[in-house]
């Protein structure tokens, strides 16, 4: 007999014996429920028909093969349909098997759907993603008959279950120092354990995990250092503690890896996966700074990637899956290693295509009521007016060449509609409105999915990559820009700066959001593309290259626009390798430097911005600043070995791996600046480091390089900072500071 039960989706994984595990957190009880789903499944494979028939008489009754049959589908990068062998699976565990067993014996065979995520297929089969309020028949048994979303991934303001969060952190790093207990939190208390020996704080956590039954496990060092401790010492001490729900499982363990991407050298940390529940590492989650739990479950909803799995990865592995998701919609093989190569170019087709994105060198120096205007995601947009997709014919500009959407564009699209909506509704909210902050997760969410679609697109091993079509779209970017440059000087503004997406421009007596509005009409209706005001700074600095001066670099800058909100790019506060004090003090400089309404204030707000960093300096000086505020956050992107010139992250990251840690490449590696020999002393290890043994005159050149960087638009270079470092009686003279800026 069959019973309707109605609740979100929470977690959904293999089981080995009936196919699918799902939890659900019911709607009408607040239960948490477990039921079992079967879930057969098919691959495909190509190649020479010799090869096929012997594949056939290999597998053919096998156990867990339900079927097997000649089918014809559509390749994406094919122009015909391609011939395929379809093999039909018991269940995605028997699958994998399979795959990996045959794949071996016949490496040069092309396999299709083979590798694809079990959220990804179950989201393509029944519409079902994380946190989706579903409607199901289940059995007596516990087994699902029928399964239906009543809600999907693109409702602006969906329906979520009363999601149960419980934090817990250790009271101290653990790099660093002993941690002597564990803090604990939710919505409904705040404790303290302390880590006594006879491991009463287990006892009273596991109770906790028991009574509270969170859904959702937030940690700090949760996968390096928390739940390793906490398991070592459970089954040290015999006293038992079940992370997961299910308590059939143990904690699964997900091996370390580093990666290339973006020309930079990824690491991540070894993982643990909790069954039932999840577990969710806020130093390990990549993106948390950014978008914190509420945008983390957006990525999850949008990208059917489980909740864990949406913490930790890119962005670009979202837009993977949700490009794998269009793909079986639309009934295409997804390809397991693609095999599509760029098209050969001569050097001028080569210099004629691949040219990246439209810079336009700003104007440096000081500049007065200017605007800032930004097309909403546009190389999405431009995907998406184009028509840009690996299987479609690429358009000419940004006219596209084909009617029907690609995979690529139809994948966009209500990503970059849903966030434009969000957008939307956040102005309709008064600013202090509890539901903005949230929204802004959100929206900042999708916003990091727009941004890697388009490199995902020249990306070698992306399953929908081609670079011609990412050349395509860096071409209609330029000529986008270059329609809004010419609408911009036809209405008799002047152009400062343009970057990629954005311009900077300003006209005598334009310097309120209404001047500006014409503008944007016209710019809209010439490129067909969605622009919007950022806002109107009071002034804005566009900075040269510490290099020379006389070089403007592009995305190098900052302002205060006329709301007060300071916006800066390219500065060392926003590098994740500058001390947080000295990104500390930079910040104060700029903040200071935000107060001036008007020329007529700037003077008195850089004299205050000077006194500020002469204060740090003396400070600086006097070994006032604790050595923990002086850290530098380095990395080392190759093996130790490997490298020929040692970097003071190299030489950190060598005393690491002399006291017995292991430094990977990716790792980012902490260490202080310190007299004599060694130069630096790697944070990790956990010594204690005297103030008096820091080398200030390392950090002094830091703060004078943060400081020169907020200084120099007014007249005062870093080789005047230098010279005043050195002595007591400093004094600011401000050389006709106004007149050096540009307007």
């Amino acid at each position: 007999m069959n019973h309707t039960f109605t609740g979100w989706l929470l977690d959904l994984y293999l089981n080995q014996q009936e196919g699918l595990s799902l939890w659900f957190i019911s709607a009408d009880d607040d239960s948490r429920v477990c039921f079992r789903q079967h879930f057969p499944l098919s691959f495909y494979v190509s190649g020479p028909n010799e090869n096929l028939r012997m594949l056939w008489k290999r597998i053919s009754g096998h156990p867990d093969v339900l079927s097997l049959s000649r089918q014809r589908k559509q390749d994406v990068f094919e122009d015909k349909l391609v011939d395929v062998m379809a093999i039909e699976m018991e269940s995605p565990a028997s699958q994998v098997k399979l795959f990996r067993d045959i794949e071996q014996v016949y490496p040069d065979l092309t396999y299709y759907d083979a590798d694809i995520a079990i959220s990804t297929r179950y989201m393509a089969r029944f519409g079902i993603f994380p946190l989706a309020l579903c409607q199901l028949q289940v059995d007596e048994n516990g087994v699902i008959q029928s399964i239906q979303p009543l809600n999907d991934r693109w409702e602006l303001l969906p329906e979520l279950p009363p999601l149960r969060v419980l934090q817990v952190s250790p009271d101290a790093d653990p790099n660093r120092g002993a941690v002597k207990s564990l803090l604990i939190h939710s919505d409904r208390f705040e404790m303290r354990l302390a880590l006594d020996p006879q491991g009463s704080y287990l006892q009273t956590l596991d109770q906790t995990l028991t009574d509270y039954n969170p859904d959702i496990l937030v940690t700090d060092w949760g996968d390096s250092w928390l739940i390793p401790f906490l398991i070592k010492q459970s089954e040290a001490k015999g006293i038992p503690l079940q992370l997961n729900r299910d308590t059939s499982r143990p904690v699964r363990w997900q091996k370390e890896t580093t990666y290339f991407s973006y020309g930079h050298i990824i690491y991540r940390p070894e993982e643990a996966h909790l069954y039932g529940r999840c577990h969710i590492d806020r130093k390990s989650a990549m993106m948390w700074s950014d978008y914190s739990l509420a945008g983390t479950l957006e990525m999850a909803r949008v990208t059917t990637l489980p909740i864990e799995k949406a913490a930790r990865v890119s962005p670009g592995q979202g837009i993977s899956a949700m490009q794998v998701i269009t793909g079986l919609e639309k009934d295409l093989l997804v390809p397991y290693q693609k095999r599509q190569f760029e098209e050969f170019k001569t050097g001028l087709q080569l210099i004629q295509s691949d040219r990246g994105g439209m810079v336009y060198q700003p104007i440096t120096g000081l500049h007065t009521d200017v605007a800032q205007i930004d097309f909403i995601s546009m190389y999405p947009a431009i995907i998406i007016l184009g028509n840009i997709s690996p299987e479609v014919p690429l358009p000419d500009g940004l006219t596209p060449a084909h009617e029907d959407l690609g995979v690529v564009p139809l994948t966009l699209k209500p990503l970059y509609e849903k966030r434009v909506a969000i957008k939307q509704k956040i102005r309709t909210y008064p600013q202090n409105h509890p539901m903005t902050d949230t929204l802004k997760e959100r929206a900042q969410a999708l916003k990091w999915l727009l941004v890697v679609c388009f490199g995902f697109l020249g990306y070698k091993n992306a399953r929908y990559g081609r670079i011609e079509a990412h050349e395509a779209v860096t071409k209609g970017g330029r000529e986008v820009l270059l329609r809004a440059k010419d609408v911009a000087e036809e209405e008799g503004f002047e152009v400062l700066h343009m970057y990629v997406d954005a311009l900077w421009v300003k006209k005598k007596g334009s310097n309120k959001p209404e001047h500006f509005t014409e503008l944007i009409k016209k710019i809209n209706h010439r490129t067909g593309l969605t622009i919007n005001l950022d806002g109107v700074y009071r002034w804005v600095a566009f900075l040269p290259s510490k290099v020379d001066p006389r070089i403007p670099v592009a995305n190098r800058y900052f302002g205060v626009f006329q709301s007060g909100e300071v916006k800066v790019r390219g500065l060392e506060a926003r590098r994740r390798d500058t001390p947080l004090w000295i990104a500390a003090v930079q910040k104060e400089m700029i903040r200071f430097l935000g107060q001036a309404r008007s020329k007529d204030e700037l003077e008195d707000c850089i004299q205050q911005a000077f006194n500020c960093y002469q204060q740090s300096l003396r400070a600086l000086k006097a070994g006032l600043v604790a050595p923990d505020e002086l850290v530098i956050n380095g990395k080392v992107s190759y093996a130790l070995e490997a490298y020929k010139a040692s970097t003071a992250s190299v030489r950190a990251a060598r005393q690491m791996q002399a006291a017995g840690m292991p430094v990977k490449p990716g790792m980012r590696v902490r260490f202080v600046y310190t007299k004599g020999e060694p130069d630096v002393t790697a944070w990790d290890l956990g010594k204690r480091v005297d103030p008096a043994d820091l080398d200030s005159a390392k950090y002094i050149e830091l703060l004078i390089r943060a400081a020169s960087s907020v200084l120099s638009p007014f007249g005062v270079s870093v080789d005047i900072l230098r010279e005043w470092s050195l002595s007591d009686a400093l004094q600011l003279h401000l050389p006709a500071v106004l007149a050096l800026s540009q307007g």
